[in-house]
């Protein structure tokens, strides 16, 4: 019974920008970005689609709002860590609220303009970069080397992992196939391989390659601060 009084009591509630964006980014941690539409997000709130255009023009605007709320959870890191432990404490904070928030990346990848809360997070990267002395240009390269490692997500290439360790049997041809022609890749991918028994695969935990990626461009950026 309260629960379905909490529920009727969140409907009857005055209907906000920040109540329509929550409750678009509720429907896509439950159901993926697909669930999202102006409709379904009328329905959630008890309101009218119509209603929704008062508070956001559009289906994009909507995206743009969701994505200002999820950047907007990244928690500064505390003060007192030296400049690559803060940095990647910062960027761990921020892969946090990414896997909590999975469709997230994909959108942010299809924004084409950085949003004031997008703005204010890359802001606190660079203080925290240039509490370690490094210089402003360099910094310019370090934002570009870390891209949406910085946001706390990797933009993958050719990542077929999932269908490949749903087929071991296409996995294990295309790799008989492959080895003649790219015997490199082909050996990097035997190596590679599950032990559960699939030939072809990543072989690799998400978060640990997305780890290593970051410390290697933290090392990299602290020898060339050295060297400047």
């Amino acid at each position: 019974m309260s629960t379905k009084t909490e529920s009727a009591a969140r409907r009857r509630a005055p209907l906000t920008r920040e109540r329509v964006l929550r409750a678009a980014v509720d429907l896509a941690d439950k159901g993926g970005i697909g669930e999202v539409s102006m409709r379904k997000v009328g329905q959630e709130l008890g309101v009218e689609a119509m209603s929704l255009y008062n508070h956001v023009a559009n289906k994009e605007q909507m995206l743009d709002g969701m994505v200002d709320l999820v950047v907007s959870e990244i928690e500064p890191v505390s003060g007192g860590a030296d400049w690559k432990s803060a940095l990647r404490d910062q960027v761990m904070a921020a892969r946090e609220v990414m896997t909590r928030h999975g469709w997230a990346p994909a959108v942010i990848e299809t924004r084409t303009e950085a949003s004031l809360p997008t703005l204010k997070y890359f802001d606190s990267i660079v203080g925290i970069l240039r509490s370690g002395g490094l210089s402003l240009n360099l910094i310019h390269h370090g934002l570009h080397a870390l891209g949406s490692r910085a946001l706390g997500f990797s933009q993958e290439l050719f990542d077929d992992s999932e269908a490949l360790e749903e087929n071991p049997e296409v996995a294990a041809l295309m790799l008989q196939q492959m080895t003649e022609e790219y015997p490199n890749v082909s050996a990097m991918l035997a190596e590679i391989s599950h032990d559960e028994g699939s030939v072809v695969g990543t072989g690799c935990d998400d978060n640990i390659e997305f780890v290593f990626a970051v410390d290697l461009i933290i090392d990299g950026l602290e020898r060339l601060r050295d060297n400047e």
